[in-house]
């Protein structure tokens, strides 16, 4: 699921919706269900969930979707199933039906596949033939206003997944090496600490502290990092202090955003969940839900107690929009989320 703080899209037939969703979404979807958000004339959020297996319970992802726009304050929306017929008409009639008990108006329902759509709202022959409506993408005006103002969609969600995983030109080898010297160096660095930067952990935070400064310098230069300074970096984050001192620090900016994304797809699978969280972080902040969301899957698979991630797979499954919170959930208790009032200016220097 998305926020739409994106370029402007102007949408005025069911064709232009269905060329718009990808950019919606990050990807094109397919065996999914598609909930399109408005408020008034504008677009403001894009809700994605799977379709269920044949012969499945079509509840949960109708329960979910509903849900989810109820807390986007959305005053209609549209519905979009990709994939058979049989598959999708159960689940489109039980989105439906959930969007309209929450009081939603649905402006049309849809089915999509293969290049044609069907809307189970029209009856005219003419306008909505038995055979569907074929529609091309490519030429769509949607789709070259998306693509001018330089956003991306994705062939499908395993390219996104892809984002987050490590390439092909991975040196998992390389990467333990550095590890193993990592380790070294935080040995020296606790060996050569006071007694009370010990006690209070002065010392790892302040190489955490200049860990991060370095790897966000390299970032806005467009220079990549070496594997020692991943891994140097990745070991700090296992600390609770740095992290947070990282979190803090994290914002929707596109370096995050790319700083994380590297540093996620390098690190050592045991010291992942801190970079996957911050990217996902950073990822909601910039509307980007699908992107965190397979960001968050990574984490939680390898560790699916890691607060932080727990949190944010919570705020992501209930659509919480980051709109409403406060930049900064509460550091050091993020069970605690703090409604947004009004943001202050970061200082500069």
């Amino acid at each position: 699921m998305t926020a739409t703080d994106r370029p402007r899209l102007t949408v005025r037939s069911p064709a232009d919706l269905i060329a718009a969703v990808p950019y919606l979404l990050g990807f094109h979807p397919a065996d999914s269900v598609v909930v399109v958000a408005m408020r008034g004339r504008r677009i403001v959020f894009a809700a994605r969930a799977d379709l269920p297996e044949r012969g499945a319970d079509q509840q949960w992802p109708a329960r979910h979707l509903g849900d989810v726009l109820t807390r986007q304050n959305a005053e209609a929306a549209t519905v979009l199933g990709y994939g058979p017929a049989d598959r999708v008409t159960p689940t489109v009639d039980a989105v439906r039906d959930a969007l309209s008990s929450a009081g939603l108006a649905v402006l049309d329902a849809l089915r999509v596949t293969e290049g044609r759509y069907w809307s189970y709202l029209c009856e005219g022959v003419e306008c909505c033939p038995p055979d569907g409506t074929p529609y091309d993408p490519g030429s769509s005006q949607v789709t070259a206003a998306a693509v001018f103002a330089g956003q991306v969609a994705l062939p499908d969600r395993a390219a996104l997944t892809a984002q987050v995983t490590p390439g092909d030109g991975h040196d998992a080898a390389a990467m333990r090496r550095a590890g193993v010297r990592a380790e070294r160096r935080l040995l020296a660095v606790l060996d050569q600490a006071s007694a009370a930067d010990l006690l209070n952990g002065r010392a790892v935070r302040a190489a955490g502290a200049d860990a991060l400064r370095v790897a966000l310098r390299r970032q806005r230069w467009g220079e990549r990092l070496s594997d020692d300074e991943v891994a140097w970096l990745t070991l700090l984050l296992t600390h609770l202090s740095v992290r947070d001192h990282a979190w803090e620090r994290t914002d929707g900016r596109d370096e995050d955003i790319g700083l994380w994304s590297d540093v996620l797809r390098r690190a050592e699978e045991e010291l992942i969940a801190a970079p996957a969280s911050l990217l996902a972080f950073a990822a909601w902040r910039a509307g980007q839900g699908a992107l965190a969301a397979v960001a968050l899957e990574r984490a939680l698979a390898v560790h699916p107690d890691y607060s932080l991630a727990q949190l944010l797979d919570d705020l992501l499954r209930r659509g919480v929009p980051p709109s409403e919170l406060d930049g900064w959930p509460a550091v050091g208790e993020p069970s605690q989320v703090v409604r947004r009032r009004r943001r202050r200016p970061r200082r500069k220097g």
